[in-house]
C-alpha cells in the first residue's frame, strides 16, 4: 500500500534539512500509541531509529534503518525501512524528500510504502497511518514557519 502526503513550509530546503533532528521527531508522533524514543541515530545512511509503541495492554517495538540519503541543489531526502516492525507490518519504506519551493520555501513530502500480513488489515491500517500522517502536516507547518529560530 502506499501513502503520498505533502507540505509546504515556509523554509529553505536546507534549514528544513538541519530541522530533522530528534525534537522534531518527538513532535510528529501521533497521540495514540504513545511512543517512547528509545534511539535516534539522525537521518543518515546507516542510523538508526528506534521507538517502542504503547497500546495499553502491550507494548511493540518499532526499528528502522536509514538505507538511503542525498542533498543536491534541489532536494535532500532519507529513506527508512523497517527492520524490527509491530505485528500488523511486513514491511515499511518511508522515503522522507524536502524539495526546494523558491528561495524560502520547501515541500515536505512523505512517501510511504508498508506491507501488512494480509491486504484486509493492510487496508484497515490505511486510514489510521493516513490519519496519523496528516496531523503531522500542521506540525511541520509550525516547526518551520518563517520565523522559526531553526
Amino acid at each position: 500500500m502506499k501513502i503520498n502526503l505533502s507540505t509546504r513550509v515556509s523554509q529553505p530546503f536546507l534549514k528544513v534539512k538541519e530541522g530533522f533532528t530528534e525534537d522534531l521527531f518527538e513532535s510528529l508522533n501521533p497521540p495514540f500509541p504513545p511512543v517512547k524514543l528509545l534511539r535516534f541515530d539522525g537521518s543518515s545512511t546507516g542510523d538508526i531509529v528506534s521507538l517502542e509503541l504503547n497500546f495499553i495492554f502491550f507494548k511493540q517495538v518499532w526499528t528502522s534503518e536509514i538505507t538511503e540519503d542525498q542533498t543536491d541543489e534541489k532536494e535532500f531526502y532519507f529513506v527508512d525501512e523497517g527492520k524490527e516492525l509491530p505485528f500488523f507490518l511486513r514491511s515499511w519504506r518511508h522515503k522522507h524528500r524536502v524539495v526546494r519551493q523558491g528561495v524560502s520555501q520547501s515541500l515536505i513530502i512523505d512517501e510511504i510504502n508498508y506491507r501488512a500480513p494480509n491486504r484486509l488489515l493492510g487496508l484497515l491500517l490505511f486510514p489510521v497511518l493516513y490519519a496519523q500522517f496528516a496531523m503531522r502536516k500542521p506540525v511541520y507547518k509550525k516547526y518551520f514557519r518563517h520565523d522559526s529560530p531553526i
